[in-house]
């Protein structure tokens, strides 16, 4: 094992630069990567500049542009840098993501200003998840700087897919063997070890009725009114869904939301046509294709039950009708019995620099962790971060990271990158 004073010396060269660490998080707080419209190749580019200054070579692989298109995107650019120190040894992956979704309404800071008030950095991303590019390349840093490893091999991966369910992100790099690593460890939050996670299931529910003028109701075909018995459907599932209980420890049971709603022409014709996109949440026990056949059963026989009570005739074309594409399927995440390393590493450091202990556990989020885990590499969430998503406000109004959180987990990391490399 690492000398002790090894640990000593490595908080002493983070907290020396943490100065330089806020301020690289800030520069990248300021490239907005909003997904949608997902014109993520410019972030690459600052993150790839600004790593380049450290001596840090950022592979660069764009995704074609195609493929980013058919995915509803604008442009991808994923980064590796790799840091060999030796012959032999194990290879560790280090991920973060660094898309994020829209901003939104209600904040009182800049979202995109890297606002620093009263021990907290405000912006979208600020947590989840351009904190941990920072946690990671300063962790890195310390180590190769107090404490450089004599074999083994550390690599960053800068992707840039994960709202949209990572495949042209890390799972991009994988399938084009870009990268191969014996263990990874993907943004999160700084007071758990995340071992396993949800899987999620993404519909696209399209309604086609026929529209009439709203003077003469009974002569269209409401398709609005459709909608509305499917969400009825669909929200009565959750009552049902608690009764269905994760035996992982962080995870309690399935949840099912519908997170978008678009139809309508005007306000005085009868819709003719709605799009529902629903979000169903899958603890690890789930059968992912039994989800979503139960789904795709539930949405239809509503519509012919809608139909029936109406007396519209189906062969006639009078009728309502339904399509359902489904748009992601993201199985969930189960530990790999290899990651154990990662996780000891983790828990001791994380109790010593945060103070307490730091519970391995699952979390009802999904992430980009699986796609490493479902190639065999055993792989854990860990990062800088509050104790919740709520707390961080990710995905909400006035993001926020708290510095100290920041600079602590970078300690952590870089202290079980120490032990790992050893």
């Amino acid at each position: 094992m690492p000398a002790e004073n090894h640990y000593i010396q490595l908080d002493a060269w983070i907290d020396a630069h943490f100065d330089e660490e806020v301020a690289f998080l800030q520069q990248l707080v300021r490239v907005p990567t909003d997904t949608p419209p997902g014109d993520n190749a410019p972030h690459a580019d600052k993150t790839a500049e600004l790593l380049a200054a450290w001596g840090f070579a950022a592979e660069k692989y764009p995704v074609p542009a195609a493929e980013v298109r058919a995915h509803g995107m604008q442009s991808i650019t994923n980064l590796i840098v790799r840091r060999r120190y030796g012959a032999g040894g194990k290879t560790i992956a280090l991920n973060a993501h660094g898309d994020v979704v829209p901003p939104g309404e209600g904040w009182t800071h800049d979202p995109y200003g890297g606002e620093i008030v009263e021990g907290k950095l405000y912006g979208r991303a600020a947590a989840v998840s351009k904190s941990d590019f920072a946690t990671y390349s300063f962790a890195v840093r310390a180590l190769e700087a107090v404490a450089r490893p004599q074999r083994g091999a550390v690599e960053l991966h800068f992707t840039y897919d994960e709202e949209f369910g990572g495949e042209l992100g890390p799972g991009w790099l994988l399938r084009q063997g870009l990268t191969q690593p014996d263990l990874m460890m993907a943004a999160g939050f700084s007071y758990e070890v995340v071992v396993a996670h949800n899987g999620c299931l993404q519909l696209e529910v399209t309604l086609h009725g026929k529209m009439a003028h709203a003077a003469v109701p009974d002569t269209g075909v409401d398709a609005l009114q459709g909608a509305v018995a499917i969400m009825n459907a669909l929200y009565a599932e959750n009552a049902r869904y608690r009764q269905i209980t994760s035996q992982v420890p962080g995870i309690t049971h399935p949840y099912l939301n519908i997170g978008r709603i678009e139809g309508g022409t005007h306000t005085n014709v009868v819709p003719g046509k709605v799009v529902l996109k629903l979000d169903r949440r899958m603890i690890p026990e789930e059968d992912p294709a039994k989800v979503e056949a139960q789904l795709r059963a539930l949405i239809e026989s509503t519509v012919q039950r809608y139909n029936a009570e109406r007396g519209y005739d189906s062969a006639g074309g009078d009728a309502l009708r339904v399509g359902i594409e489904r748009l992601l399927l993201a199985r969930a995440m189960t530990p790999l019995p290899g990651n154990a390393p990662l996780v000891q590493a983790l828990q001791k450091h994380g109790a010593a620099v945060f103070g307490e202990p730091i519970p391995a556990k699952g979390t009802p989020l999904y992430t980009d962790v699986r796609l490493y885990v479902a190639r065999g590499i055993p792989g854990v969430i860990y990062g800088a971060g509050p104790r919740s998503v709520l707390e961080s406000h990710a995905k909400r109004a006035d993001e926020r990271l708290a510095l100290q959180d920041l600079r602590r987990a970078t300690k952590v990391v870089a202290r079980a990158l120490c032990d790992l490399l050893a």
